[in-house]
This record gives C-alpha cells, sequence and structure tokens, in this order.
C-alpha cells in the first residue's frame, strides 16, 4: 500500500498540482458569487438554507418553512402597503425649555445641545403658530413676527421686551418664558402671564372668527398659542414635581382641543402618568392611541411594551424559559418589545445603559437615534421602576433582527424603515454625538468560509504557477503527511492478518 501511493505522488507532474488549484480556486470562486447573490436576494445563505430545510429534517430535526413562508407573506403584504413620506421631522413633544435648561448645559459643558438645523426649524415652528398675516396691524405683534426671524437669542429677547412695552403680548412672554428664564419655576411664572393675555386674545377673536378670512387666521394664530401656552404650563408642573396637577391640566387641555393633534399632548400625559405609577391609566390612553390609522412612535410602541413586559417581568427567567418554553403572557411581552425594536431600534441601547444620554433635541425624526435619545431621556427611570424589565428587554430586543425579513429596509410590522434617518439625525443631533445606525445583517458563515477558501485556492494556484517544482515538493510532503495515519494503519492491518489471506484482499 505504502508502495502504491509512493508511486502515485512520483508521478504527479508541476502541471497536475496547477490544474487542481486553479480549478479549485474556480470553482470556490463560483461558489463565492452564487452564495453572495443568494444572500443579497433572500437574506440567508443557500447553503445554510438547503442544510436546514433538506437535511434538518431527514435527520430528525424540525422544518421551518412554515415560519419561512409567513415571513415572505408578511413581506409581500408589507410591499403593498401605501409608503409613507421618508424623513419627515416632528416636533418633539417633550422638548426642553432652552433657557432653563439647554443654556444651562451649555454654561456648565461649553458644549451647545442644539443644533443650527434644530433651532432653524424651532425658528419656522414659531413663526407658523404665533403669527398671521394681520400682525402689522398691531405695533406688538409686528415686532414679535420679527423677533421669532431672529438669529441672534439676545435680539430676540429684545424685541419681546419691546413688544411688552407697547402691549401684553402673549407670544413675547412665551419668547422670554423659554429663552430668557434661568429656571423653571421662573418660566412658569412667565407662561401664567402669558395664559392672562393668551386667554384674552383668544376670547376676543373667537367673536370674530366668522367675520373673513383674515378673522380666521387671527383665532387659528390665537388657538395654537393658548394651546401651547397651557401644554407648556402643563409641562412646568412635571418638571416641579406637581405631576398630578399636570395630569390634571393635560387632560383638560386634550378635552377641550381634542383636534389638535399636532402637538402630541398625549406623550406628555402618557410620561406623566407613567411617573404616578397609574398603569391602568396608562392603557387606557394606549388604547386610544395606540390605533393602525395613526402614526406611531417610540412613546407608543415602548410604552405598550413595558405593560406587557411588566405582567411577566418579575418572575422571568431566561434558563426556565428555555427549559419549558414561553407563556402565553410572556409570549405577549416578547412580541411587544420586538415590535417596539422594529419601530425603532436604537432605544433599547439608551435604555440599557450601553449608550450614553444626551439632551433630547428640540426635534425628532420617527424611528431616528434622535427619536430613541427623547424616549429614553424621560422614560429610563419608569423602565427601571418595573422590576425585571430591562432584563427582559436585554434577553429578547436583538432577537427582532433575525426576525426582520431581507432586506433590514423591507420591514415587517411597519412601513419600510427610512434609509435616510442617519443623515438627518446627524443634521439634528450635536457633533460630539455618535449618531447609532440601523443593525446591519451579518454574513453567514458560508459566504465568509467559501470567501476564505477561494482566496487560498487562488493563491495556491498563483504559487504553483509561479514555482511550480517547489510547489510540487510541498505538496508531495503534505500528500505525504496525510496519508501517514492511513499507511500506519494499512501496515498494523498487514502485521495482524495471515499472508495469504491479505494476498488475496490485495487481488481482489
Amino acid at each position: 500500500m505504502e508502495y502504491a501511493v509512493s508511486m502515485f505522488l512520483n508521478t504527479l507532474t508541476p502541471k497536475f498540482y496547477v490544474a487542481l488549484t486553479g480549478t479549485s480556486s474556480l470553482i470556490s470562486g463560483l461558489i463565492l458569487i452564487f452564495e453572495w447573490w443568494y444572500f443579497r436576494k433572500y437574506g440567508t445563505s443557500f447553503i445554510e438554507q438547503v442544510s436546514v430545510s433538506h437535511l434538518r429534517p431527514l435527520l430528525g430535526g424540525v422544518d421551518n418553512n412554515s415560519s419561512n413562508n409567513s415571513n415572505s407573506s408578511n413581506g409581500d403584504s408589507d410591499s403593498n402597503r401605501q409608503s409613507v413620506s421618508e424623513c419627515k421631522v416632528w416636533r418633539n413633544p417633550l422638548n426642553l425649555f432652552r433657557g432653563a435648561e439647554y443654556n444651562r448645559y451649555t454654561w456648565v459643558t461649553g458644549r451647545e445641545p442644539l443644533t443650527y438645523y434644530d433651532m432653524n426649524l424651532s425658528a419656522q415652528d414659531h413663526q407658523t403658530f404665533f403669527t398671521c398675516d394681520s400682525d402689522h396691524l398691531r405695533p406688538a405683534d409686528a415686532i414679535m413676527q420679527k423677533a421669532w426671524r431672529e438669529r441672534n437669542p439676545q435680539a430676540r429677547i429684545s424685541a419681546a421686551h419691546e413688544a411688552l412695552e407697547i402691549n401684553e403680548c402673549a407670544t413675547a412672554y412665551i419668547l422670554l418664558a423659554e429663552e430668557e428664564a434661568t429656571t423653571i419655576a421662573e418660566a412658569e411664572k412667565l407662561f401664567k402671564q402669558a395664559l392672562k393675555a393668551g386667554d384674552g386674545c383668544y376670547r376676543r377673536s373667537q367673536q370674530l372668527q366668522h367675520h373673513g378670512s383674515q378673522y380666521e387666521a387671527q383665532h387659528r394664530r390665537d388657538t395654537n398659542v393658548l394651546v401651547y401656552i397651557k401644554r407648556r404650563l402643563a409641562m412646568c408642573a412635571r418638571r416641579l414635581g406637581r405631576t398630578r396637577e399636570a395630569v390634571k391640566m393635560m387632560r383638560d387641555l386634550m378635552k377641550e382641543f381634542p383636534l389638535l393633534s399636532m402637538f402630541n399632548i398625549h406623550e406628555n400625559l402618557l410620561e406623566a402618568l407613567l411617573e404616578l405609577q397609574a398603569y391602568a391609566d396608562v392603557q387606557a390612553v394606549l388604547a386610544k392611541y395606540d390605533d393602525i390609522s395613526l402614526p406611531k412612535s417610540a412613546t407608543i410602541c415602548y410604552t405598550a411594551a413595558l405593560l406587557k413586559a411588566r405582567a411577566v417581568s418579575d418572575k422571568f427567567s431566561p434558563e426556565a424559559a428555555s427549559r419549558r418554553g414561553l407563556s402565553t403572557a410572556e409570549m405577549n411581552a416578547v412580541e411587544a418589545i420586538h415590535r417596539a425594536v422594529e419601530f425603532n431600534p436604537h432605544v433599547p441601547k439608551y435604555l440599557l445603559e450601553m449608550k450614553s444620554l444626551i439632551l433630547p433635541p428640540e426635534h425628532i425624526l420617527k424611528r431616528g437615534d434622535s427619536e430613541a435619545i427623547a424616549y429614553a431621556f424621560f422614560h429610563l427611570a419608569h423602565w427601571k421602576r418595573v422590576e425585571g424589565a430591562l432584563n427582559l428587554l436585554h434577553c429578547t430586543w436583538e432577537g427582532t433582527f433575525r426576525m426582520i425579513p431581507y432586506p433590514l429596509e423591507k420591514g415587517h410590522l411597519f412601513y419600510p424603515y427610512p434609509i435616510c434617518t442617519e443623515t438627518a439625525d446627524r443634521e439634528l443631533l450635536p457633533s460630539f454625538h455618535e449618531v447609532s445606525v440601523y443593525p446591519k445583517k451579518e454574513l453567514p458563515f458560508f459566504i465568509l468560509f467559501t470567501a476564505g477558501l477561494c482566496s487560498f485556492t487562488a493563491m495556491l494556484a498563483l504559487l504553483t504557477h509561479q514555482f511550480p517544482e517547489l510547489m510540487g515538493v510541498f505538496a508531495k510532503a503534505f500528500l505525504s503527511t496525510l496519508f501517514a495515519p492511513l499507511n500506519f494503519v494499512m501496515e498494523k492491518v498487514e502485521s495482524i492478518l495471515p499472508s495469504s489471506l491479505w494476498h488475496q484482499l490485495t487481488r481482489i
């Protein structure tokens, strides 16, 4: 046997090794190209798919075709959904006060928490909500119309004081409460003065609103001003620890102006109710606003997940769940977490304190890092208060990305994840913050393996072509080493078996 192997190796020529390595490199390269194409199209390795779908059932495993079919059907239904505008920027319902909170951060750290883009969006909001075409007819309002366009904060504050010297102007008080007041208590006093002036303007314009388009625009402006003041007063009460008072003010405001949903006051209400641990009231608010026809938010999705996690998190154990399986309540909690993570995948890292929080911006991008910061900034304490909720989130949130069909932007429960979120978040968030990006699906093992195999065999083919004699020596040494155990076994067998029997076997 040993003689036959040595004869075989000696008869091999360098051309054989060149042909062998070149063919191996070509085959592995073709496999790599096919694997990569299959992964780009279907999101999984072809070799892995075949082994799981066909070989595993033959070996006694469980076929998972049903789950794959359900995912593909969900993907097809998603493609038929109405497309939503990708990167619409929203006013942050829980935005802080510039003078009392953002400026304090700048005084302490020397960093600017707000970007120019974010503040420019706020300036546009102020001009939309707090001005109208008839402002030029009233001197104080005309001054404030120019003040909202000023880029310099001191110029805006000076203009507001100038407007107050002429008349009790509600929007002037708003500007001073937002930007000049250095504490929340000072801001609340100014907002109360704004409320007195704004309520009077609202009642007067309410009586004249049907007398022409000009009066209608003025009444719409006065309504926006009044709602803004009352909402900010409720937020001041919440900041100062008067949470029950804040809840009552928010409920009254939502009853008085039910159609003004653009301010998203229900998100302020949810946060205040969570602070009171009034979970039944939180569920009632969610039942009203977590509707398929309304735009979702991280606050809605993650609050729903928190309530479901609260029912099981105190007794949840990953080891026990893996042994006995998930109960119905645990499955509902896990599904709610998956739903929330698919809507905004950036939130868990902030809730689990894997990434540092910063002050939230004045505007947020739904499903973006900016929304995740705004949510976690106010709701991290509520998650910590529920025993085991963060542990359940830690154990389950990463599983979401294995459930979402490929490509990742395709979506499963929601409209496709916008591709432009990273660009918009970089405009909204300060430069010292590292923007979170959507987690990418890792390449399967077989693609990496075939890439390595192709590179290795290509290198062997090149070396064999350049140095055929030397590579032939190495190949013979390698093959001799490879066949050494077989030669050893054959020698032992030959020594044990009778020579006549061994002679008959070799002839066969």
